[in-house]
């Protein structure tokens, strides 16, 4: 008996399901490639609709729910359910109208919808061509307007619809601006949400609009702090702190260094920090950070004036302060110079034939003979100088200590001048100074929220810690760069222990001695080391192992995509503020799914509306070659970037943009290995060699104390004859 044939599956035909409120579901097939509308007119036919033209077919999962366009038609699976609804032009003017002529109620309910609505960006073209959005201002303005629920919806729907960012924050006019401020400065008069919706309005006039001068006239540092100090809303504070960024931002350098020295003040510092801090919180302080310490960036890239009386007059300070134990042993002369009468500003010599240069050797200066020549580079300049005179002022004792401890001509004395120096050039690099803040969360350090002078303080600590350590190692001038790698090591390890504020640090880093350095460096070393050898047993060794381990690597890969990733959603090559989504590979490695989430929870595989089966991959896209990251100009984002494309012309790419670059190593591996391609990441070639060596090390544990030589040893040659035997 001939089987029959079975007939070939349409790629391009799906099966879904059509639902209708109070309605019977139609079950169709949906061929992909004839037009949305024809297939909308057919349905509509079916439940014996006449203006087809006012409908259209809408996702309905829980984390879907878009009209369905042309351009995203390709989301639609097999067994996927959608809904038969108005169309967007017909829903926006349904709205218009109901915000034009309906009553109180009517509106709200209206409003409700449409911030819903709002999200999804075909409606939202539609609603703004009709000019809804003018409605809305026009509604926000009404100060007449009693109903707060009103004014709470039209808001959020304002904010969801500027969100597209199909139209410029410059059409919004000063009375919305003003409207918007007034809202913020009375936020115990209006609902939370009407406070989070204007400072975000806020934030957005000030970073893209000219009436940002309107904004940073009439919102004063005072009104954020007593929102700060009062709210307990999540995001109603990371708002303020935004818009307290986004002026800090705009303002010139003298407003900058206004509002630095207003947001010290202690009830400002409590404020900032206070209350939990999430996400996106954690990144608005950390942006506030790396500016505030920006600050310092002028007098880091400013060299040493010959004419800058100030500067000199520290340079003398630091000498009086150090050498004031020794007044006594000084006679009228020296005595007279010691104070400075021997005029020389820099203090080099006097006005007779004694001069300084001694006590400037002695407090560690490189140029001796003129002390200010050691700020001439740059960074770390002037600020170098700042911070040594604050030491000095504040902590007198230690600094005296410090400096004659020093001054023993001896070969492992620590130049206190030299060494802080330099030390002020490490911290400037390791907190970025003058570096841009990075698009993503970043370092946020709450310490430098706990003091008025919190750059110098951190620099007293870390002194006094260089000083320790330098004793330690008993460097000498020759192990200036080791010591410094390891004091650099000290503090960079601390902070990574992120410590709630200066006193914290102190006791975290004494903790952290030379001592104990050296050994996690040991701990470190072993862990990582390579194996060496050069010997053809080893070599064969590896490569026989080789797969293995590369085996062992892939499957990590693969079992950290199924165990998912939160991803933040980019625009325009730009990162959308508290927008997330998830990621994660199915535990047979077929499908990845993919979908909108929040902050907190992660969604399992059944809450991820969208798949993307493997099969349709076509290749995997990094960096500039991202589609999502042609425009952008921010380094850091573009270096974590990759998009995967498809087989399928018509379908576009989906878009990532790492956290940070482990994850992007590890994502980027793991899409290779599924598409049975060589992972190529930096990441893969040092877990492959951590790996190998350890492998090998634990396979020779038995020849240890054994020389392995390069070569097999030879093959002795053959005997003269066999004609032997073993006696007993």
């Amino acid at each position: 008996m001939i089987p029959k044939k079975m007939p070939v599956k349409d790629a391009h035909i799906v099966k879904i399901a059509v639902e209708r409120e109070n309605h019977m579901a139609q079950l169709i097939n949906l061929d992909q490639r004839h037009p949305l509308a024809s297939k909308i007119q057919e349905i509509c036919n079916g439940w014996s609709i006449s203006d087809h033209q006012n409908y259209a077919l809408q996702f309905c999962e829980p984390n879907n729910q878009k009209y369905v366009t042309e351009k995203n038609r390709n989301e639609i699976k097999n067994g996927s359910v959608l809904r038969l609804q108005y169309s967007p032009s017909k829903t926006a003017s349904d709205a218009l109208e109901t915000l034009l002529n309906g009553n109180s109620q009517d509106k709200i309910q209206r409003l409700k919808d449409l911030r819903s609505l709002s999200l999804d960006h075909t409606f939202a073209l539609e609603f703004i061509k009709e000019k809804g959005l003018d409605i809305l201002i026009k509604m926000i303005e009404d100060v007449q307007q009693k109903e707060e629920e009103i004014l709470k919806y039209s808001l959020a729907s304002f904010v969801e619809l500027m969100e597209h960012g199909t139209v410029s924050w410059e059409v919004p006019e000063n009375s919305f601006v003003s409207r918007n401020i007034e809202i913020v400065r009375n936020f115990q008069k209006y609902p939370t949400n009407c406070t989070e919706s204007a400072l975000s309005n806020l934030e957005n006039i000030v970073q893209a609009s000219s009436k940002c001068i309107l904004v940073a006239d009439q919102i004063k540092l005072h009104d954020i702090l007593l929102l700060l100090q009062e709210v307990n809303s999540p995001v109603m504070r990371q708002n303020a702190i935004a818009l307290l960024n986004a002026l800090f931002l705009k303002a010139d350098e003298p407003r900058r260094r206004r509002i630095a020295e207003e947001i010290s003040a202690k009830q400002y510092r409590l404020a900032l920090i206070g209350n939990g801090l999430s996400t996106e919180m954690t990144h608005q302080l950390y942006v506030l950070q790396t500016l505030t310490l920006g600050l310092l960036e002028k007098r880091m890239r400013m060299k040493m004036n010959a004419q800058d009386q100030d500067a000199h007059e520290k340079i003398k300070e630091l000498r009086r302060i150090a050498f004031d134990d020794y007044a006594g042993s000084l006679n009228l002369n020296d005595e007279h110079l010691r104070r400075g009468g021997g005029g020389g500003g820099s203090g080099g010599t006097g006005s007779g034939s004694i001069n300084f240069s001694q006590y400037y050797k002695k407090l560690g200066f490189k140029c001796d003979i003129n002390p200010t020549q050691d700020f001439m580079e740059t960074p770390p300049g002037i600020l170098a100088l700042d911070c040594m005179y604050y030491f000095a002022r504040n902590y007198t004792q230690q600094y005296a200590k410090i400096v004659h401890e020093n001054c023993r001509a001896d070969e492992h004395e620590c130049p206190f001048g030299r060494t802080s120096i330099e030390l002020v050039k490490v911290l400037c690099d390791i907190l970025r100074i003058g570096e841009p803040p990075a698009e993503q969360s970043g370092d946020f350090q709450p310490m430098f929220f706990t003091h008025d002078s919190p750059f110098e303080e951190f620099f007293c600590i870390c002194v006094i810690t260089l000083n320790r350590t330098w004793k330690d190692m008993r460097a000498t001038a020759e192990d200036f760069s080791t010591t410094f790698s390891v004091v650099r090591e000290q503090i960079q390890r601390t902070l990574k222990c992120r410590p709630e504020n200066l006193e914290d640090f102190r006791s975290k880093i004494a903790l952290l001695t030379y001592q104990q350095i050296t050994t996690l460096r040991q701990q470190e070393r072993t862990s990582k080391e390579e194996c060496d050898s050069t010997a053809s047993a080893i070599v064969k060794l590896k490569e026989k192992i080789s797969p293995h381990i590369l085996e062992l690597i892939k499957q990590q890969r693969l079992s950290f995509l199924v165990e998912g990733t939160r991803f933040s959603k980019y625009s325009r090559g730009t990162r959308t503020k508290d927008k997330f989504w998830y990621a994660r590979l199915s535990p047979n490695h077929k499908v990845i799914h993919y979908g909108d989430c929040d902050e907190k929870n992660i969604p399992t595989l059944e809450e991820l509306p969208k798949k993307l089966p493997i099969s349709e991959i076509k290749q995997l896209l990094e960096g500039k070659e991202c589609p999502h990251m042609k425009e952008s100009r921010r380094k850091s984002a573009v270096n974590l970037a990759f998009s995967i494309s498809f087989e399928n012309t018509d379908h576009s790419t989906l878009d990532f943009v790492a956290p940070d670059e482990s994850i992007f190593n590890y994502w980027t591996d793991g899409i290779n290995a599924l598409l049975c391609q060589e992972m190529t990441s930096k990441q893969k070639n040092e877990d492959f060699d951590t790996l190998l060596s350890m492998e090998i090390k634990l396979r020779l544990l038995d020849t240890e104390g054994v020389d392995i030589s390069k070569d097999p040893p030879p093959i002795p040659t053959d005997p003269e004859n066999y004609d032997f035997c073993f006696e007993s």
